[in-house]
């Protein structure tokens, strides 16, 4: 790869980590800003949870629509759509002013949180796979980091500039459909399967488009069984974190807002750091055996577990304590992240890998979109530290169990997949001699 190409590549990844921090900036704000829009409103936990799960279910039902699109059009224009439709409903949901409103145009929020797995599938392409979890490790970083940055916001700079909710929500809008135009103008696609070792020294390739015969392979793939069932579980515990944590703090833990930003800020710089490391010792396990992703991402689940629940059981007054035992949580949490996506890489073929992706989204948003709701029904009759701690630890268990199950197929489908990605680089240069 040329000087240039390498620079453009990375330049892409900086336009993309911009992307996805300021959009988890405008999706995760709603976390630290729930208890002024449930006073706003005048509405409980139980009509909040139904706010958050309406865009989950949003998002849940486009998935495999932007996975076909992915597959078959410019996952770069398509991107850009996404950035503009996430700016131009932000707005919408903070104009109106009844519950019945906030719900559906929250709700419509969602339609471009299925939009990430067109840019995994580009940056693969950029980037082979002995690369791809250090680099989507990387790009995860926006995703804490937009939630530090949407804390601070909430609980610092609004309240500073006297800024209600309605007020920051079209802030960050507004720079959704900049960054809209920066992605229409600025990012390439590229062929599908470019960056695959097979295909190296040759300066074109085919235009590969999706396929309904490399679909059904997919779920030939017996990993993808398991990343399926992971995935339903997994993304529990993230839900119910992200968007009653906040909560959590304040009402049971008794933390004020500086306290929470105290707290928070450390530990999800520690989260963003678990995406790179966790991608990273991904690739070097990778590297060594065809299992390392899997055994990475089983071991960050099963610690996390262990972490959140002493963390939990910590008593209030031992603040100290707390605060160490949620950093623990918070570096081994996002280990399956990178890994999970770089393992639906290693065994699907390029021009299905955005549809891949989104069946597995999908998977994920099917059980997890109940999740707030699930949280806000359990604390209205409990509390929420009930919700928060059965319904994480449960979920990582079934995770680790599940992982187990993929070391057992995951060798054989990475070959097999190398093997279909020789015999189409060997028709590719046999064109190209004739």
């Amino acid at each position: 790869m040329s000087k240039e190409n390498s620079r453009y590549r990375w330049f892409v990844v900086a336009v993309f980590f911009m992307f996805m921090l300021l959009h988890q900036v405008d999706k995760l704000l709603i976390g630290p800003l729930t208890p002024e829009i449930m006073k706003d409103f005048s509405i409980t936990k139980t009509q909040m949870g139904a706010v958050l799960t309406g865009a989950l279910i949003v998002g849940t039902i486009f998935y495999p629509l932007w996975g076909y699109w992915y597959d078959r059009y410019s996952r770069a224009k398509l991107l850009s759509a996404a950035s503009f439709i996430w700016g131009a409903t932000t707005w919408l949901s903070s104009i109106v002013r009844s519950y019945g409103l906030f719900v559906v145009t929250r709700a419509s929020t969602g339609v471009d949180d299925s939009a990430y797995p067109g840019l995994y599938s580009l940056i693969a392409d950029y980037f082979g796979p002995t690369q791809r979890s250090k680099v989507y490790g990387l790009l995860q970083l926006a995703q804490p980091i937009g939630y530090l940055l949407g804390m601070v916001l909430a609980l610092m700079v609004a309240p500073m500039l006297g800024w209600e909710w309605r007020t920051v929500f079209i802030a960050t809008g507004s720079l959704g459909i900049l960054l809209a135009v920066m992605i229409f103008f600025g990012v390439k696609d590229l062929p599908r399967g470019q960056a695959e070792p097979e295909f190296a020294n040759m300066e074109e390739i085919g235009q590969y488009k999706f396929s309904w015969e490399a679909a059904k392979d997919v779920l030939k793939k017996r990993t993808m069984w398991f990343v399926f069932l992971q995935g339903f579980a997994g993304v529990f515990p993230w839900n119910v974190i992200t968007y009653w944590f906040f909560t959590y703090l304040g009402e049971e833990r008794g933390y004020d807002q500086d306290g929470v930003l105290m707290l928070m800020a450390p530990v999800i710089l520690v989260l963003a750091g678990g995406y790179f490391v966790g991608g990273a010792l991904g690739d070097w396990a990778f590297k060594r055996t065809l299992k390392g992703r899997i055994l990475v991402s089983s071991a960050g689940v099963i610690l996390g577990a262990i972490f959140l629940f002493l963390a939990m059981q910590t008593p209030i007054a031992d603040k100290n304590t707390f605060f160490v035992l949620m950093c623990l949580t918070a570096i081994f949490m996002p280990f399956s992240s990178p890994n999970v996506v770089s393992t639906v890489y290693d065994v699907t073929m390029p021009e299905v890998r955005s549809t891949a992706q989104s069946v597995e989204y999908f998977i994920e948003n099917a059980g997890a979109a109940a999740a707030p709701l699930l949280a806000g029904i359990i604390a209205d009759a409990s509390n929420l530290h009930t919700a928060i701690l059965w319904i994480c630890i449960s979920a990582w268990l079934i995770c680790f169990v599940i992982y187990l199950g993929a070391l057992f197929f995951v060798d054989g489908d990475i070959h097999a997949l190398r093997a279909q990605m020789q015999t189409r680089a060997d028709f590719e240069r046999a064109k190209q001699t004739t």
